[in-house]
């Protein structure tokens, strides 16, 4: 008999939990013997050594985190093999991990154990593509499960049963771990980034949105204001476009925010509900307008971010609004007295903040699906999902009612929705942002960062958002704040040395070659206009990432919410949020240090990626926006989907990395296609340089949404 392990798996923050799901096939035996091995890409296993490390005692983490889910591949099945002769091992094999029988090796009952990191052959693993099956719930069926979930009697049966089944007990629980517990980010000093513009985490988010404006390209209006079929293709309203149109006399913030105002209205009316914004007041948006508008009129505007309409998810505090995450009960728990750090710095700046975004519930969950007030739709598909969990952010602003957006990112729910809804997406490096003021602030995952239409924004946006606060200045030490300088004259130098790694047989493991294709045609279009180089590169342990993954942010979101499920608020939330939070209540303190230590393992292999090449290259998701079932409008639980859109997120929040979403094309139906960047930690500034570059190559290649609002009609 072969038993085939499902992991399916949703996310929070960015996604919802995975549930996991057994399926047994007949399989013959050879001789009777059976031997259990678990293939994808696990390092090789070896005898227990004696004196393993001690763990350093590190201060745990606050609770939280966002995002999640686990992908899907791994498969455990036993297999049948002739049986080895007395007193030998198992037979090993490159790649895999191995574990023998009763007799083999070991003697019973011992745990097995990996080889330290540095001893691991990089070489010899190899990849296994992902085997996926898991059900579409919705509607009765997913009532029931939930219900079996939180059962006090079984629940916990149910999933110790679904964790065995997938493997995820024997990794946490039966493995010998070598290496000590990493509870967050830890890296290695990095060299200087070359070509950069130094802002400095402490000065005045004016005086560094100004100093990162002389890095950007000559403005040239004459480029923008103009019909879409001459040479420069418009598409989005950029923030140079509002600011010019603004000092001209064009128009105004005031004219500006009745075209917003309209389209919002517009877009909350529809039925079935669709309201990109949970929060909405037009009378304020007005009172920011009038203010923006009153001091172009005297001629004196804060910065070139004056007057620019920007939106805020739900899960960052902005007064006036509460802030709920979507659920429809945490402004009770929770009252907003201030602004999040990262608004008040926009706020500093001119800024005008439309409202408070939609998003899947607590984050958790990276589809966008809120049965409370209405799912987003996708603006170049409004049949489809935008993404989540940061699903209104993204459609305004592919929609074009806003420049920008800050969302948080703990599993993707920056990239993901960047992708689908055909926008750029930047994750900033874990600690480069002051998480002060937003709810998910004490996880080890979760950052809060911007959406914007194109590269260019971003790097103003960033450049007001950065700044590290001061505990974490201590603890990670972050490298210094920096933009790249575009017009300097070895920006094409720079471009030329760098060097993108690329782990193929994991770049083309989606179900749409057209995904990896578009991607991989974005790539060699860059190697052949800039002289870059692809290098081949090895990334071991993918399974175990997503499971550290899973456990690292599930326990932290399970931590942040564990008073008020106990106190009977879990009643309250959507029936997906319920299942995710009763797998994260599962797992232990021992499953929590144990996805440290496989933390610090996958820390080692990317970092010595990052000896030889400089960003590592990937597809954003594994497919583009998923349908909008007419039954999932109530609740839904696709854990497929959900692993097809995680599948390649998972560096940049276990490990902290920075990384970026950049639009590269669409599909045979439309919808976009996004290429993900990851970077060096703290290289945010060389990771904006490569995707400004990868942006303009594929400029012609986006094209608007069907749902477009023009509000700098001329």
């Amino acid at each position: 008999m072969c038993a085939t392990l499902i992991l399916a798996g949703q996310s929070c923050n960015q996604s919802a939990a995975p549930l996991l799901l057994p399926r047994l096939a007949a399989s013959g035996s050879c001789n009777g013997h059976y031997f259990l091995a678990i293939h994808p890409i696990h390092p090789p296993f070896l005898p227990p050594v004696p004196g393993r490390r001690h763990h350093h005692k590190t201060p745990l983490p606050g609770a939280r985190g966002r995002a999640l889910v686990p992908a899907a591949r791994p498969q455990l099945r036993i297999h049948s093999a002739p049986a080895p002769a007395r007193g030998e091992g198992p037979r090993n094999r490159p790649g895999t991990d191995q574990m023998g029988g009763g007799s083999g090796g070991r003697g019973k009952g011992m745990p097995r154990a990996m080889a330290p990191v540095e001893e691991v052959d990089v070489a010899a693993v190899r990849y296994k593509p992902a085997e996926l099956q898991a059900p579409h719930l919705t509607g009765f069926p997913l009532r029931a499960f939930v219900w079996l979930l939180e059962s006090p009697l079984l629940g916990p049966l149910v999933t110790s049963i679904l964790k065995k089944q997938n493997n995820m007990t024997q990794m946490l629980q039966h493995t010998v771990i070598p290496e000590r517990p990493m509870f967050y980010p830890e890296y290695p000093p990095q060299e200087p980034e070359r070509g950069v513009v130094t802002l400095g985490d402490d000065r005045d988010p004016v005086d560094r949105v100004e100093e990162a404006l002389s890095c950007l390209a000559p403005y040239d209006p004459s480029g923008r204001f103009t019909s879409a079929d001459e040479k420069n293709p418009f598409l989005y309203w950029k923030i140079r476009d509002f600011a010019y149109a603004y000092r001209s006399g064009i128009t105004t913030p005031s004219a500006v925010a009745e075209l917003v105002i309209a389209g919002v209205e517009e877009w909350n009316n529809k039925k079935p509900p669709m309201p990109m914004l949970i929060f909405f007041k037009a009378d304020d948006l007005r009172k920011q307008a009038d203010a923006s508008t009153k001091r172009f009129e005297k001629g004196s505007p804060i910065s070139v971010l004056d007057g620019i309409f920007f939106a805020v998810k739900d899960d960052i505090d902005c007064l006036p609004y509460p802030s709920k995450s979507a659920t429809t009960f945490f402004d009770e728990i929770r009252p907003v007295e201030k602004d999040a750090v990262a608004v008040s710095r926009l706020r500093k700046c001119g800024v005008i903040f439309i409202g408070k975004a939609n998003m899947h519930e607590l984050g958790l969950g990276v589809t966008g699906n809120n049965p409370n007030y209405g799912t987003v739709r996708n603006p170049h598909s409004v049949d489809r999902y935008t993404g989540g969990s940061s699903s209104g952010p993204a459609a305004l602003v592919s929609s074009g009612l806003c420049s920008g957006a800050i969302g948080t990112d703990g599993g993707g729910s920056v990239r993901i929705p960047s992708s689908l809804c055909g926008i750029v997406g930047l994750k900033t490096t874990f600690g480069r942002t002051d998480m002060t003021g937003v709810v998910c602030d004490a996880g080890t995952v979760e950052v809060a960062s911007p959406l914007t239409s194109s590269v260019e924004d971003s790097v103003l946006l960033y450049s007001a958002l950065a700044g590290s606060r001061p505990m974490d200045k201590l603890t990670l030490r972050p490298s210094l704040l920096c933009v790249p300088n575009l017009v300097s004259s070895e920006n094409s130098k720079i471009l030329q040395s760098v060097k993108v790694g690329k782990y193929t047989e994991w770049f083309h493991d989606v179900p749409d070659n057209e995904v990896s294709n578009t991607c991989e045609d974005a790539l060699n279009l860059l190697c052949s206009t800039f002289g870059c180089q692809i290098e081949e590169i090895i990334l071991p342990e993918l399974e175990e990432m997503r499971t550290a993954h899973l456990v690292s942010i599930g326990s932290e979101a399970f931590s942040d919410m564990n008073a008020h499920y106990q106190a009977g608020r879990r009643t309250e939330m959507t029936l997906d949020t319920r299942a995710s939070l009763a797998l994260f209540k599962s797992f232990t303190s021992a499953d929590y240090v144990a996805a440290q230590c496989l933390r610090r393992r996958i820390m080692y292999y990317h970092m010595e990626a990052f000896k030889k090449v400089d960003v590592i290259a990937t597809p954003t998701t594994g497919m583009t926006a998923p349908k909008i079932p007419p039954s999932a409008l109530k609740g839904e639980s696709d854990y497929v989907v959900s692993a097809k859109l995680m599948q390649f997120i998972f560096a940049g929040n276990l490990l902290g990395l920075p990384a970026i979403s950049v639009p590269v094309g669409h599909d045979k139906q439309g919808l976009p296609i996004g290429l993900q960047l990851i970077g060096r930690p703290w290289g945010e500034a060389s990771l904006l340089r490569v995707a400004s570059a990868v942006e303009e190559l594929c400029l012609k290649r986006r094209s608007r949404p069907s749902t477009f609002y023009d509000i700098l009609k001329t």
